[in-house]
Parts: C-alpha cells; structure tokens; sequence
C-alpha cells in the first residue's frame, strides 16, 4: 500500500562479496544515475515538444513536421537508458508466485537461471542493436518523413542502453556466483 510519494532515492542491493564485482557494480550505478537524470530531462522535454506542437497546431495553424520523430527519440532513449538502472535495483515486473512454495536453495538455483538466461538473451540482443546501428550508419539510413533524421541515432540510443543493461545483468550473475552467502530476497 503507498502512502504517499518516495522522496529518498531508492537504494540498491547490498555490495556484491568480491572487490572487483563490486567496484564495476558502483561505477556502472553511478553511470546509471546520470543516466536517469538525462532521462527524466529527456521525458519533462518531450512533453514541452508534443504540447508546442499542438499549441502551434492548433491556435497558429502552423503544423511541425520534426516534434514525431524528436518525441520518438527522445522515449526510446529514455526506454533504454533506465532499464539497466531498473535491474539494478530489480524493479522489474516479474511472477513470483512459486517463489514463496520453493525452497530457499530451489529458489536461489531459480534465480540464478532466470540471471543468466537474462544475461544471454540481452547480450544477442545488444549484438543485434549494434549491428542494426552500425547498418544505419554505413547506409545512411533515415526516416521517411520530410524531416528525415538519421535512423542511427535511436540506434545507438538501443544498443548503449542494451549493453549497460547486458553489464548489469552480467555484474549480478558474477555477484551471484562469488557472493559468500545468500542474499535475503
């Protein structure tokens, strides 16, 4: 039940056991929270572009033909760079109606194929975005409209934000693996 709105800054996991785990874990959350902070600009902006443009739209019968492809952008970059933010501090949507029946070992087992499965699946992932990126770069690819804006900039936009999402997941797999014991979930 919510009483009200957060005002503290979320905190994360525990520091993983191993030194370096955990160093790449603290450099890569501050990255992180930087990121957010662009995001959160990135989204306040978007909104101040579609709402321009329907204020110009409307009351100056001055349509834009750039604000669709500015907005788009700017939310798949948004999309992307918090998702590794997210992971950090697990805040995914997830099932867990038989974590609660599992035992703890099972359950820890659980959790660690679900990382790593994780880990794979955004890793092709992220491989794909940099090869779609590197595809619209060389070919010069843009969109269709008469503002025409490269297509590798959402591009980079996916694949850094599916890399750091891929480094995290990876830095938590690691943790998972080298921690000495158990984390409390």
């Amino acid at each position: 039940m919510s009483h009200g709105v957060d005002l503290a800054p979320p905190r994360g996991p525990a520091p993983p056991d191993n030194a370096i785990i955990a160093a790449l874990t603290a450099a890569l959350d501050k990255l992180n929270r930087g990121l957010m902070v662009l995001s959160m600009m990135a989204l306040v902006l978007t909104a101040i572009v579609l709402t321009y443009s329907v204020v110009s739209r409307y009351f100056f019968h001055a349509p834009t033909d750039w604000q669709d492809e500015a907005s788009v952008f700017m939310l798949v970059g948004v999309t992307f760079f918090t998702t590794a933010f997210v992971q950090y501090h697990r805040g995914h949507i997830g099932i867990e109606a038989i974590a609660g029946l599992l035992p703890r070992r099972v359950n820890a087992v659980r959790l660690f194929v679900v990382d790593l499965a994780s880990t794979l699946f955004c890793a092709f992932f992220t491989w794909k975005s940099w090869m779609l990126f590197h595809e619209a770069w060389v070919d010069g690819q843009t969109t269709s409209s008469t503002f025409a804006p490269p297509l590798w900039i959402p591009y980079s936009m996916m694949a850094a934000g599916m890399t750091l999402l891929t480094l995290q997941l990876l830095l938590q797999t690691l943790a998972r693996l080298t921690n000495k014991s158990e984390p409390s979930a």
